[in-house]
């Protein structure tokens, strides 16, 4: 027999427990716990998981790229532009490579707030990067396939970044 099973009424809890107080101090302080969780977890849409993970790998795998390899990181995105120097590709490899680590992070946290600010960075490096693709695609006059799917792809992931920010960001729907 659990704790309050059968009792109808706040004194029978007391007269339950007894002497034993702290115990009844214990159990409310689980119940408001258990209570208030809903708030702070998150019900999660469709297919939010399958975004985090394959942010986190395209993440992590365009990081590790652009610091083993960046003449071909640079190479495929701006066919056969010169680079003049392979630290800012560096850089961009060891900025993303700290993305990525928060997004495998935010795999495995349950917290709204959390998976919410994951996503708001996200959204936020895709838009980034679209606006200076753009602006050096404007300053150098190349344009090429890959760069176009690169903004497509920037673009797509905005829009679902911001899709599931917003769903975790909704109410729940009172039953």
């Amino acid at each position: 027999s659990g704790l309050g099973e059968g009792l109808t009424s706040q004194e029978e809890l007391v007269e339950g427990v007894g002497e034993d107080v702290e115990e009844l101090e214990h159990y409310c302080i689980i119940s408001q716990v258990l209570g208030n969780e809903i708030k702070f977890t998150v019900r999660e849409p469709l297919g939010l998981r399958v975004w985090q993970f394959v942010s986190a790998v395209l993440f992590s795998g365009i990081a590790i790229m652009a610091l083993a390899f960046p003449d071909q990181l640079y190479d495929a995105v701006f066919d056969g532009a010169q680079v003049t120097s392979k630290t800012p590709i560096r850089l961009y490899g060891g900025a993303l490579l700290s993305i990525s680590l928060i997004m495998w992070n935010a795999l495995y946290t349950a917290e709204k707030v959390i998976i919410r600010w994951t996503l708001l960075t996200e959204a936020c490096y895709f838009g980034v990067q679209f606006l200076v693709v753009t602006a050096t695609l404007a300053e150098t006059g190349l344009m090429s396939l890959g760069i176009l799917l690169l903004l497509v792809s920037r673009l797509l992931f905005v829009v679902i970044s911001i899709y599931y920010y917003y769903q975790v960001g909704r109410r729940p729907k009172k039953a």
